[in-house]
């Protein structure tokens, strides 16, 4: 996800790196900034939530919070996130931060308190904590999401798996789930809000349940919201790992109109030796079985994936598996990361690829998915589908395709007659909106 920004009237700003969780966890942080006095502030206050998940991400962020210290001279800016937590002093070395606080931290009224002054040594502006001493994800409520139309809702956090190119565990912790009742309760308010749609989102969100009492799967909890929360039109979930997936989800998927059929997949490559050495729990046979299960429970089903190019010791035969997968898996969409060796993941010290090399297959894999997309919407570019109306003059379809909306009004789920697509969006016309409740 790309930097967003976000300002309340207080005047208190915040710049988001990353996934829908960050999204939703820059919500917390605004309102935990306001509580602690940030609005208060004559020369207001820059929150900057960053991502670690590749060095490009990192890099990113540098660069945000330099011109956030250029636009805003007077204002206090604070930094947090993955990236904060795994690369602390160098944030903290930074002479635009004035204060460094962990993940955890972050969600918590008193990080924000009793800011250090301008000039302070380097010690005295970090706030970060030990992660892995977390051991429970804490309901945090929100009323709203400022600049989205879907409302993600956080249900688990961390992760127990080390996959050998992954920092995010070492700035996240360990796996740990949101209470079930409070995430039911948290959907009833934003629905309440107006939201139409809840993206259940966490690190492993398949991992759901195994540390609450009785534990619940991610099939248990989406079922319950569906039948607890009826207002909810639509029910979807961020990235999934498919090994992880119980048979209540299953079930669901096969049987319930509101659980939107789009998977996004954390498949990361399709050769079997390299998903060993990236110590994945899956491997090239399950993710196409598993995609040929789903479709035949949902026919409408369509997935995504998350897929590295480079990864070390990657051959042209290996790189030509992650391009078969595509197509044997239905692939419609792809999130390409180029391998970005990340400090003290034990892929960092593997031997690595040329860095072009990397680049240039990063290029072909993006445009093999880009290809695909391209069918996929050739072959769903007809008929009446039902959109919600996201900013920015576009909309969702269930299928996660992007519709050109034109200025309808965001936040409704509209009929439309779509007529054709440009290879990146559907082109349609609003018939009329849904009659909903």
């Amino acid at each position: 996800m790309a930097e967003q920004n976000h300002e309340n009237k207080t005047g208190v700003k915040v710049l988001t790196f990353g996934c829908r969780l960050n999204a939703f966890e820059s919500e917390v942080m605004l309102r935990q900034a306001n509580k602690a006095g940030l609005d208060q502030l004559a020369g207001g206050a820059v929150l900057v939530n960053t991502c670690a998940v590749t060095g490009e991400a990192v890099k990113s962020a540098k660069q945000a919070i330099r011109r956030a210290r250029r636009e805003n001279p007077e204002a206090r800016v604070i930094v947090s996130g993955c990236a904060a937590q795994t690369e602390t002093g160098t944030f903290a070395e930074m002479d635009e931060v004035d204060l460094v606080i962990g993940n955890e931290e972050k969600l918590h009224t008193s990080a924000y308190r009793a800011l250090p002054e301008f000039g302070a040594n380097d010690v005295s502006k970090v706030r970060v904590d030990d992660i892995m001493a977390v051991r429970e994800t804490r309901p945090h409520r929100i009323d709203s999401l400022g600049g989205h139309t879907r409302a993600f809702v956080q249900i688990q956090n961390g992760c127990d798996h080390r996959c050998t190119f992954c920092i995010i565990p070492y700035g996240r912790g360990n796996s740990r789930s949101a209470p079930l009742a409070s995430i039911i309760e948290q959907v009833k308010e934003l629905v309440g809000n107006g939201y139409l749609e809840a993206v259940l989102t966490g690190v492993d969100t398949t991992s759901y349940g195994h540390d609450l009492p009785g534990g619940p799967s991610l099939g248990d909890l989406c079922s319950k919201i569906l039948k607890q929360v009826p207002d909810l039109k639509r029910l979807r979930l961020s990235s999934i790992d498919s090994i992880e997936v119980d048979e209540p989800l299953l079930e669901l998927i096969a049987s319930e109109p509101r659980f939107m059929p789009h998977l996004h997949l954390s498949l990361q490559h399709g050769d079997d030796m390299i998903l060993k050495r990236m110590k994945r729990r899956h491997l090239r046979d399950h993710s196409i079985e598993f995609c040929n299960t789903v479709r035949k429970l949902r026919p409408d089903m369509v997935f995504g994936a998350d897929m590295i190019a480079g990864f070390p010791t990657e051959t042209e035969a290996m790189f030509d598996n992650s391009l078969s997968i595509i197509d044997e898996c239905g692939l419609s969409y792809l999130h390409v990361f180029p391998f970005s060796p990340r400090p003290g993941t034990p892929a960092a010290n593997m031997p690595q690829l040329d860095r072009e090399l990397i680049k240039q297959r990063a290029a072909r894999l993006r445009e093999k998915g880009e290809l695909a997309h391209a069918t996929h919407l050739a072959k769903t570019a007809h008929g009446v589908q039902s959109v919600l109306v996201e900013r920015g003059g576009v909309g969702r379809t269930p299928q996660f395709n992007v519709v050109e909306t034109g200025d309808l009004q965001p936040g409704q789920i509209v009929e439309m007659e779509i007529s054709g697509h440009n290879n990146k969006k559907l082109i349609g016309a609003p018939i009329r909106e849904l009659q909903l409740g």
